[in-house]
């Protein structure tokens, strides 16, 4: 569930409604979702938003089905929505060491990340600058969508970005930077990679949602260093 960011797009279909009154918004409808698919009777809802009458959905779904609600959770305003819902928060993550929270800080928590890794921590960045090349064009439209966009998580992203020193950083803001994807990356080797993502579940995210990884290949080298990582973060809890 997401509210919608960049203002230009907001403004086509003539929605002028400010960043947190959209996740009230937001929370009325996915409120008004949730009570469909669990009542057995006709839905009554009247908010600041929305309102619907005698509103049923048929046939009833059965609560072995029922999904689990994902919210884009990297503004305050998306958090409080979050937590009214009982939904999985996600947000684009900082790089490891700027969390300090315990881990039940960050319950039912997650992130969007992407993966390139490999066994040779040179073949992955091979095919990181492969994948992901300098371009002009993008630098310049991911400063125009700086601009337009009242994001939270584009704005931090992008402030973030500033302060990283170039070359090859194992968490990496380039493909972001221009324009090619909209979340981190992390590159290197199984080890580092997997070292890195033990790291976010040690202080509480159990939820990664993974950029399109690129082919099979891409896909079960994010699984190995996933299972590595869940193999680390819980070799140090013990």
């Amino acid at each position: 569930m997401v509210a919608g960011g960049f203002r230009t797009d907001l403004q086509a279909l003539c929605d002028e409604t400010p960043h947190d009154l959209r996740y009230e918004r937001l929370l009325e409808y996915t409120l008004i979702i949730k009570k469909l698919l669990v009542s057995r009777s006709p839905v009554l809802f009247s908010g600041k938003f929305f309102q619907v009458k005698n509103l049923s959905l048929a046939p009833a779904m059965r609560a072995d089905l029922l999904p689990g609600i994902f919210m884009s959770g990297s503004s305050e305003a998306g958090l409080a929505a979050a937590r009214a819902l009982d939904a999985t928060a996600i947000e684009y993550p900082k790089p490891c060491e700027e969390y300090r929270e315990t881990p039940a800080e960050r319950a039912n928590s997650g992130v969007r990340i992407g993966i390139i890794t490999d066994a040779d921590r040179n073949k992955a960045w091979e095919t990181a600058h492969q994948r992901f090349p300098g371009d002009r064009k993008g630098q310049l439209t991911h400063k125009l969508a700086m601009k337009v966009s009242d994001s939270h998580w584009h704005k931090q992203l992008s402030e973030l970005d500033h302060t990283q020193p170039g070359g090859e950083n194992l968490y990496w803001l380039w493909p972001f930077k221009n324009y090619q994807t909209f979340c981190p990356y992390l590159f290197g080797s199984h080890e580092e990679v997997s070292d890195e993502l033990a790291r976010y579940i040690r202080v509480g995210f159990q939820n990664f949602i993974l950029d399109i990884p690129a082919d099979e290949q891409d896909l079960g080298n994010s699984g190995v260093v996933f299972r590595k990582a869940v193999e680390k973060a819980q070799s140090v809890v013990k």
